[in-house]
């Protein structure tokens, strides 16, 4: 007779909270199948829900506007794709476009252009974006495309625009076309720039086209051609040769700039600092008339800086409207006092020299009364008396190192590059001036604001003039009408209350005519 084994009382257990688990589940089921099929897939405060209802909001929000965008996208992609086939189309029309080109894209971010091409038969091209890649065009041989196109995002978006046309250049073959969209080259400065850029090529045609849409500026087509055997990067222009007097090239839009300048003042102002308040306010900034792109680099050189503060930071930092460009900053400033803080500023170079007409030492007298106010602030030295040469000086004073100045210019500024000059030289100016005249260095600056120094009219005594300068006012409008008439933008400039309590080096005064444009 067996006897019977007791049951595992766990095991029991386990049996039973197996059951009450299944009966849950199948409770939650058919609830959650009362609330489908009866309520509507409803959720409120009173029923049982899953989802609660802002939840399925959010989700139908989102996935309602990522559609939308979707649908704009992918309508905005098919309206560029029209738009590029259309202009693609009028080029195959006017012979500059073959279907058996191969053909180069610059510009082409999403890839409607390349798109389009193929669509009206050219096959055989590639796209390229300058955003994408730091060095789009090294991986392409000299003389590949038959056909180069830069939309508004090729050259307007270049960096280095010198660099941009020269790859261009290397890479299109001879008799080849290049086909430029810009939205910049709206001025006759900007287009000239332009043009100087790509004066390897020749100029077939300018016009304009209608934007992407209604709401898009108007868009600058140029139509360029490689010919063979011209190639002018290189070349400098015959002013730059020598140091013999020549007279740079002036074309008509510079003087239509200069006469939409701020006029000169021709009568002395009693109260020069005032006067210079008021006219500030009046002065025409060249970026303000013109768009300043398509340049190779932009300079600003400041002859005669002082501080920082006064000639860069509180000035040209602030005020001088740029354009987004970034610029070289030059200090040219002889006197010692300031060379320290100039050393402390990255992205300024600092030459610790007074601007010349030569290389050589110059020797100058200080007049050791300083003012009490002077001593307190530690600048020591009184005014600078007049400056000597070292081939006519025998006595030993202080001396300073003079650079040549339009030398200088003209071994580190390119003709393509845009050079702004601010100079503020106690006297000096008349003798630099004829220099960067005589030279031709002139010819590189775009823009200047020159003090001219001239015998003022003293606060302390009426009808006196100050004796430490012997030109007069006259003399200074005659130099600034010289400049104005020979296509220099120049602006009347005087010095400010805290620049004037500033220490000053400078190589002398200056009275010599200004007859030498003639």
């Amino acid at each position: 007779m067996e006897i019977p084994t007791p049951k595992n009382p766990n095991l029991l257990l386990s049996n039973i909270l197996v059951r009450l688990l299944s009966f849950g589940v199948l409770v939650i089921l058919a609830r959650l199948a009362y609330v489908i099929t009866v309520k509507g897939r409803s959720c409120d405060s009173l029923d049982f829900c899953f989802f609660p209802q802002s939840l399925k909001s959010n989700v139908a929000t989102s996935t309602t506007t990522a559609v939308v965008a979707a649908n704009i996208s992918a309508a905005s992609s098919a309206r560029l794709k029209t738009y590029y086939s259309s202009i693609f189309i009028d080029l195959i029309a006017q012979g500059f476009l073959s279907l058996n080109s191969k053909s180069l894209c610059i510009g082409a971010v999403s890839g409607e252009e390349i798109i389009s091409l193929k669509e009206v038969g050219v096959f055989n091209s590639v796209g390229i974006s300058l955003k994408k890649w730091s060095r789009p065009f090294i991986r392409f041989k000299n003389q590949t495309f038959g056909f180069v196109f830069s939309s508004t995002a090729g050259l307007d978006e270049a960096l280095k625009p010198v660099e941009f046309a020269l790859e261009v250049y290397r890479t299109l073959k001879h008799g080849g076309f290049f086909v430029v969209h810009t939205e910049s080259a709206n001025d006759a400065y900007s287009f000239a720039s332009l043009l100087e850029l790509f004066n390897s090529f020749t100029l077939i045609k300018s016009s304009e086209v209608d934007g992407f849409d209604s709401s898009s500026p108007l868009i600058h087509e140029i139509i360029f051609k490689k010919e063979k055997g011209v190639f002018r990067f290189n070349e400098k222009e015959q002013f730059l040769n020598g140091d013999s007097m020549s007279k740079c090239s002036v074309p008509s839009y510079k003087h239509e700039l200069i006469k939409n300048a701020e006029p000169l003042i021709r009568e002395e102002p009693l109260k020069p600092w005032i006067t210079f308040k008021r006219n500030i306010k009046n002065v025409k900034y060249l970026p303000s008339m013109v768009d300043i792109s398509f340049k190779n680099q932009y300079r600003y050189v400041a002859i005669g800086a002082k501080s920082y503060s006064l000639s860069i930071g509180s000035w040209f930092k602030k005020r001088y409207p740029k354009q987004d460009k970034s610029f070289e900053i030059y200090a040219i400033e002889a006197n010692s006092t300031f060379h320290d803080e100039y050393r402390l500023r990255k992205g300024v170079t600092l030459l610790p020299y007074a601007a010349w007409i030569r290389n050589e030492t110059l020797y100058f007298e200080i007049n050791r009364e300083a003012s009490r106010k002077n001593g307190k602030r530690g600048r020591g030295a009184g005014r600078n008396q007049a400056v000597q040469s070292s081939s006519n000086f025998v006595s030993v004073f202080n001396k300073i190192q003079g650079f040549d100045l339009a030398m200088w210019l003209k071994s580190v500024v390119k003709e393509r590059d845009y050079v702004v000059v601010k100079m503020d030289v106690e006297g000096t100016e008349f003798h630099l001036v004829r220099r960067l005249v005589e030279t031709g260095a002139i010819c590189l600056i775009d823009e200047v604001f020159l003090e001219c120094h001239y015998n003022r009219w003293q606060r302390c005594c009426p009808e006196k003039r100050s004796p430490k300068y012997q030109n007069t006012y006259v003399q200074c409008l005659e130099l600034f009408s010289s400049l104005r008439e020979n296509g220099v933008l120049v602006h009347q400039w005087w010095v400010s209350r805290a620049e004037r309590r500033e220490r000053r080096i400078y190589p002398g005064e200056a009275g010599e005519e200004c007859g030498w444009f003639e």
